[in-house]
Formats: C-alpha cells, sequence, structure tokens
C-alpha cells in the first residue's frame, strides 16, 4: 500500500495510459497468470513479467512519483507492463493474493534508490543561476533581435494579405503559410511559428471561415505589436508576452506547498512534440495550477498523475500565463483518499472568469472553472451545460413574470465527438453533477466530473 493506505483505482490506473492501445494491453496484464515475484511496499510495486523471451521483463513503479522502469523496449510510458503491473497493485485492494507486501528484491531497490537521489540533487540545485550570467544576457539579446526581425517580416506579411484580400488566402494554399512559420523558427520565435501555422489551416477550413481568419490575424498583429514593444508593457504584460513568442520564462517566486487533487490530465501532439497538461487544485491555497510535461514525437512525457488521486507537493509558478501554469519541484507522495471537488460556481460566472482573464491575456484560449449543479443538455445546435436552477432576478424582469431561464454554455465541437460525453451523460442521468473543465471562445470542454451522490470520486472525462 500507499504511505497512506489506499490503492489507486483500476480507472486511475488505466488514466495513466498513454494511447488506446496501451490501455487494451496493460489491461491484459492485470492479473496474476504473467507475473512472478510482484511486490509492493509503502512507495513502490514490483515483478517480473513473462514475456516472449526467456528472460522475464523487470518492472517497477514508483507510486510516489509515479515514475516507471521496464526491461521491455516499449518508447511508451508508462509501458503495458507499468500497467499490468498497477491493475495487479489496483486489484489487491478486492483480495488478491499478488503483489504481497515486502523488501524490494535487489534490482528494483537498486533503481528506486538511484531515481530518489537524483531527485535530492535536483531539488539541490533549484534556485541555482546561470554558470555565466553575462554571457545568458547577451544571447538573450541576439534572441530578442532575430525575434524582432521575424515579427517585422510577419507584420509585412500580415499587410500583404489584408491588401490582396482574404480570399487569397484560400488560392495560395498552406505552402506559403509554412514558408513563412519556418521563418518564424529561424527567428528562434516558435510561439509566432505556431500561430502562422494556425493562419494557414484556417483558410478554407469550411463555412464562415474569412471571419475566423480574420480575428486570428488581428491577434497575431496584436502580438506582433506587443513584442516590438515589450519594453514599454508592464511587468505581467510583458511576461505574457515573451511566453506568447516563444521566449522560455522561468518559474518564480515562493514554493507553494499543498495537497494537490489531480482534476485532469490529457495530451495533445503535433509532428514535433507530445505536451501533456495536468490541472491540479490545492486543498489549503484554493488555487488551480497547470503543470506541463512534454516528449519528443512519438514518445509519451514521462510524468504522468491519474485524475482523482491528491498528490502532496511543492509548485513553483511561473510570472506569465495567468498565474495558473507552475512547476513540479518537489513531491513527498500520492494518495487516493480525494475528498470534494473544488468550490464550484454557475455559468455566468465562469463565462465572466474568462473575460476577466482575457484582459491579462488576450491570446488565452481557454481558462479553467468548476461548474457546480449543471445539467448536460441537448439543443438545436448540440450539447450544452446548463444550470440546474434559474438565474437570480429571472422572475418578475420588466415589471411582469418571465419564465424560468438558465444560463448555458456550449460544449466545444471536439467535446462533442468525444466518448467523455456519454460518461457525463451517464454520471448526470438527467441530474445536476459538478464539471471541471476549460472554457474559451469554442464552448467548454469537459474534463472531469463529480456526481453529489458520490462527491469524492473523480470521474475523468478524458
Amino acid at each position: 500500500m500507499t504511505e497512506q493506505g489506499v490503492r489507486w483505482t483500476s480507472e486511475q490506473v488505466l488514466a495513466l495510459a498513454p494511447d488506446a492501445a496501451s490501455r487494451k494491453a496493460g489491461g491484459k496484464l492485470g492479473s496474476p497468470g504473467p507475473w512472478s515475484g510482484a511486490g509492493c511496499d509503502g512507495r513502490a510495486v514490483w515483478g517480473l513479467c513473462a514475456g516472449s523471451g526467456k528472460t522475464p521483463y523487470r518492472t517497477v513503479v514508483d507510486t510516489t512519483g509515479p515514475a516507471y522502469a521496464c526491461g521491455c523496449p516499449s518508447r511508451k510510458f508508462p509501458c503495458k507492463h507499468a500497467l499490468g503491473l498497477l491493475l495487479l497493485w489496483a486489484g489487491d485492494a478486492a483480495g488478491t493474493a499478488v503483489p504481497t507486501a515486502g523488501e524490494a528484491p535487489g534490482w528494483a531497490a537498486d533503481w528506486l534508490a538511484g531515481r530518489r537521489a537524483r531527485a535530492e540533487a535536483a531539488r539541490a540545485e533549484t534556485g541555482s543561476g546561470p554558470a555565466d550570467p553575462e554571457a545568458a544576457r547577451r544571447r538573450a539579446e541576439r534572441r530578442a533581435a532575430r525575434i524582432t526581425s521575424g515579427a517585422r517580416e510577419l507584420e509585412q506579411r500580415l499587410a500583404d494579405l489584408l491588401r490582396g484580400g482574404l480570399a487569397s488566402a484560400e488560392q495560395a494554399g498552406y505552402g506559403l503559410w509554412e514558408e513563412t512559420a519556418a521563418r518564424m523558427v529561424d527567428a528562434q520565435a516558435p510561439g509566432l511559428a505556431g500561430r502562422v501555422r494556425e493562419l494557414g489551416a484556417v483558410a478554407g477550413s469550411g463555412p464562415g471561415w474569412p471571419v475566423r481568419l480574420l480575428e486570428e490575424c488581428a491577434l497575431t498583429h496584436l502580438l506582433d505589436r506587443a513584442w516590438l514593444s515589450v519594453d514599454a508593457l508592464p511587468g505581467p504584460l510583458a511576461a505574457t508576452v515573451r511566453g506568447r513568442v516563444g521566449l522560455p520564462v522561468s518559474p518564480e517566486g515562493p514554493v507553494l506547498r499543498d495537497h494537490w487533487l489531480v482534476l485532469a490530465q490529457y495530451d495533445t501532439a503535433d509532428p514535433r512534440l507530445t505536451t501533456r497538461r495536468i490541472w491540479l487544485h490545492g486543498r489549503s491555497t484554493g488555487r488551480t495550477a497547470l503543470v506541463l510535461s512534454f516528449g519528443a514525437a512519438g514518445r509519451s512525457p514521462q510524468l504522468a498523475l491519474p485524475a482523482g488521486v491528491v498528490v502532496e507537493a511543492g509548485l513553483r509558478p511561473y510570472g506569465s500565463g495567468g498565474g495558473l501554469r507552475a512547476e513540479l519541484v518537489e513531491q513527498s507522495g500520492t494518495t487516493t483518499a480525494s475528498g470534494p471537488p473544488p468550490a464550484g460556481t454557475r455559468v455566468a460566472d465562469a463565462l465572466a472568469a474568462y473575460g476577466r482573464a482575457l484582459r491579462e491575456d488576450p491570446w488565452l484560449d481557454t481558462w479553467p472553472v468548476t461548474l457546480s449543479d449543471v445539467v448536460p443538455a441537448r439543443a438545436e445546435y448540440g450539447w450544452q451545460l446548463a444550470d440546474a436552477r434559474p438565474h437570480a432576478g429571472t422572475a418578475g424582469r420588466a415589471g411582469g413574470t418571465a419564465p424560468d431561464e438558465r444560463d448555458a454554455v456550449p460544449l466545444t465541437r471536439a467535446a462533442q465527438a468525444h466518448p467523455g460525453l456519454w460518461r457525463l451523460v451517464a454520471l448526470s442521468g438527467g441530474g445536476p453533477v459538478s464539471v471541471f473543465g476549460e472554457v474559451g471562445h469554442q464552448g467548454f470542454t469537459p474534463l472531469a466530473a463529480w456526481s453529489p451522490d458520490e462527491p469524492g470520486e473523480t470521474v475523468p472525462l478524458t
């Protein structure tokens, strides 16, 4: 068992899977059959899994990370063997005899000791500055000059587009945008390159694309102009602009120590990088934080935290991103005694919170919110989340009695096509639920939900 005496559930284990194939393969290894020498202690679980060769795969999981090691050649984290071992461990709470409590064998103990030694060394180095501050300053100045040159070139590209008319964007095709994006990469401005690629994807993307293209051009122009005047901007906004164009932003300020409820975890991928977004909520601080983890193209990021666990950890916030993004700098352990969801809000208040966040970061696509007492319902334009109760002041409007009105927010197109929608509908059963997700200009994406009957059980929707 973990130090807190509570094991993970099978759902929480499967939420760690990097893809559906790993989830299916790991499920097949979640029984005692292929395993030998399986054991666990307060902080780890280990075992030998029979494979196609003569030698079984040595698999060990540090449950306080979690972190994984396996002798198999898989490039996925966690691999199917680690998932199967964790499922075996989770199933042991239901009365199976494997894995047994005991001392880790030498091969597992050596890996665990090395991992913890490296973690201690990393904590000791936290806060150390660059070896040569003057050289670092000169490199930063050279990069800023290249970004400025790239921003001016992009401004000219946008001016040419508007001068020739938006229709020319569809005729030119994606190649011209990709060439412009490559120039932004050469200018060491990956944030601008990403926005240019998005512009190229808008043209010809369906009805109303000229309006969407004009909106995205305006936001890109705003970012260009902000960068060219970044030295005159207030400190927090300047930090946001630097982060948006692609400059590395370091975490700053004191470490926030708390018991953090893992609200959600999901991956986004492009041909170059896999990004894992992990949303956390502090029990004591009441803060919502976003931890990012990255993996090379085709590889899963190593940091994985299943929805519903509580992580005792310290986070150091970044200066940009609305104060949401943080770095995990130290971690003491995990437990599944999650407790109730974060305090929720009504739909109108959630939309207002996103509006306030836009004043600090005009390029913000979404904002994290927890909606309380909402009901998933089908509308003319698709699915939405509506307040279960009418908003205040409905009755008696304009001196008369108005019918009950409930604020609602539409789900994004991606959310309406995701299987998690049906899990949410089933959990609701037509009644109110609490839902955590991301609200933005395209609608709401639900990521986790809680039923009033079991408020301590987090149901992942990703």
